[in-house]
């Protein structure tokens, strides 16, 4: 242990812009380097969690991006000053977001400090992120949120111990105790991916997988080829897929090695930004089967042979049809799905055929926790490529690919037959997203205000739009509110609804996940029992028309094109 070291008190003033959006607070890196705004929103945090904090442990770290060093510091320093006992910190400060779940509850400690944007850029000239996960291991909900902003606004000042030795501390494995105020204060730096290889394995059946991606005699290799984007699951990329289940670091795996910019792409695993995982795999027949991940690792893209595109909509229906195939769920039986709103109801009719609890929640994870922690969900996901189930509280990119895995293992198809057979059985639920990103604040919500009044016009439902032969009459419409059916909460104005006579559906929504301007989201949905293997951007076409016509977005934005489709 160090010698005696004393706490300070460090004057500080508010910042008005540090609410916390859908997962944390996200800036860009310059905004995070400003004079006490990290440190401030810390304090913050701290501030929130109240007399719990005093002899509490809790977990860092994050994906490793630029500016995560600097944070862990001032981390640090700040928690010895708040009387927390003790921090379990990465090595590195890596961390993905489903692993700091994970050991927030294998440790059972009080939460998590996570330092991500997830899919967003890295790098100096890009994002940064803090959020904080509770004791369940999921992202803290509204009303703890509301609590850090609410402080944000009058924090006066923070305490730190600035002459604890922070430098080379996540560097090297081990315990090291400081004396802070008379108090013991023990930071813990741990292997990144033990614990959460130990879950995995727990999990899944980790021979059969072996078997699969190797061969047997009887049974040809399965070729893989997973991108880690250049994010902190290559970490557990290597721990998983080479070193426990045989895959080759030469052929099975690229861009697994962390670094703090992503190596200037955009860590989104979508057919936009995971563009060189699509066309590898289009130009080389021999692979079955292609992953991508995002920044942080909560988040997944599937494709099969010939880059075959599987929506994470389809994704979590496939994997909710075929829970039989882990052992996990054997174990402990399935108990219902849930999905966000935009998501196409694709899981809706299995939970049907199968008699499970099925949830609409609103965008965000944290909407999933009430429901696993009171028993009542199993497996849940949402169309911004993230699934996951109640192991964690977090989406979680690995556990999905290993799903998929174990479910082609045990069906003995590849990714494209075991779609068109689930299609044939439960029809399709065609569906798109566009993303027009960094819109300007202003307009984009006279946008909203536009779809606001109109669809509270007496008129509106029951009016009819016609696009490319095909017309659409509106059944419903609405700014989806959810009334969480375990605390009675309440969560209002979480995205414009228009609502079909066939099924179909329209959805508008400003993302919360951006850290600067705004990013309009339009999702559309429409449902097919017999016509399921049209390609979708063209059973969608007259959809996406009317989608644009209703909103007037091009009048609004001037946007002629979407930054993203997926």
């Amino acid at each position: 242990m160090s010698g005696p070291l004393q706490s300070v008190v460090v004057p500080t003033t508010p910042f008005d812009d540090q609410k916390p959006g859908t997962s944390g607070l996200r800036k860009k890196v310059k905004v995070f380097m400003q004079k006490n705004y990290t440190e401030n929103f810390i304090q913050c945090i701290f501030n929130a969690l109240g007399d719990k904090l005093k002899g509490s442990t809790l977990v860092v770290g994050g994906d490793g991006r630029y500016f995560s060093k600097p944070a862990i510091n001032a981390i640090i320093r700040i928690a010895s000053a708040n009387e927390v006992s003790k921090l379990i910190i990465g090595q590195l400060g890596i961390f993905s977001t489903p692993a700091v779940s994970a050991l927030i509850r294998e440790r059972k400690v009080l939460g998590g400090i996570v330092l991500t944007a997830s899919h967003n850029p890295g790098g100096i000239r890009n994002d940064f992120g803090i959020k904080y996960n509770i004791e369940n291991g999921g992202p803290a909900p509204d009303q703890f949120t509301n609590a850090i902003y609410e402080h944000s606004l009058k924090i006066k000042e923070y305490k730190t111990t600035p002459s604890l030795e922070t430098d080379r501390l996540i560097d090297i494995l081990g315990t090291s105790k400081f004396n802070v105020d008379g108090r013991e204060f023990t930071v813990e730096i741990i292997d990144s991916s033990k614990d959460y290889v130990a879950l995995m394995k727990e999990i899944f059946d980790f021979h059969k997988l072996r078997a699969l991606i190797r061969g047997t005699d009887k049974r040809p290799a399965f070729h893989i080829l997973l991108d880690s984007m250049n994010g902190v699951t290559g970490v557990f990329v290597r721990n998983i897929f080479i070193d426990e289940l045989g895959a080759s670091p030469d052929n099975n795996v690229r861009r697994i090695v962390p670094l703090d910019n992503f190596g200037e792409i955009h860590p989104d695993p979508n057919l936009t930004y995971a563009k060189d995982l699509v066309d590898a795999i289009k130009q080389d027949p021999t692979y079955d089967f292609g992953a991508a991940f995002d920044g942080d690792g909560d988040r997944n893209m599937i494709l099969g042979k010939n880059a075959f595109f599987v929506t994470p909509s389809d994704s979590l229906a496939v994997i909710a049809n075929n829970l039989e195939c882990i052992p996990y769920f054997k174990k402990n039986g399935v108990h219902g799905f849930a999905r966000s709103m935009p998501t196409a109801a694709a899981v809706d009719r299995v939970a049907s055929k199968l008699g499970k609890e099925m949830f609409e929640v609103p965008t965000g994870w944290k909407y999933f926790g009430n429901l696993m922690d009171a028993g009542r969900l199993s497996l849940c996901g949402e169309e911004s490529f993230g699934t996951g189930s109640d192991h964690i509280r977090e989406k979680d990119g690995v556990w999905a690919v290993l799903a998929w895995l174990s479910i082609i293992e045990h069906k003995n198809m590849g990714v494209e037959e075991i779609l068109k057979e689930h299609w044939k059985l439960y029809g399709r639920n065609y569906f798109t997203r566009y993303d027009y990103e960094e819109c300007e604040t202003e307009p984009a919500h006279l946008l909203m205000q536009h779809l606001e009044s109109l669809i509270a016009s007496d008129s509106f439902v029951g009016k009819s739009y016609t696009s490319n032969g095909k017309t659409y009459k509106v059944a419903q419409a609405d700014n989806f509110s959810y009334v969480d059916p375990i605390d009675n909460s309440v969560a209002k104005n979480q995205g414009i609804r228009i609502l079909f006579n066939d099924g179909s559906r329209l959805i508008y929504r400003l993302s919360g996940t951006g850290s600067s301007g705004a990013t309009i989201r339009i999702y559309i949905e429409c449902y097919e029992k017999e016509d399921v293997l049209t390609h979708a951007q063209v059973m969608l076409k007259p959809l996406v028309n009317i989608g644009l016509e209703i909103s007037q977005l091009k009048k609004f934005t001037g946007r002629e094109e979407p930054t993203v489709i997926t």
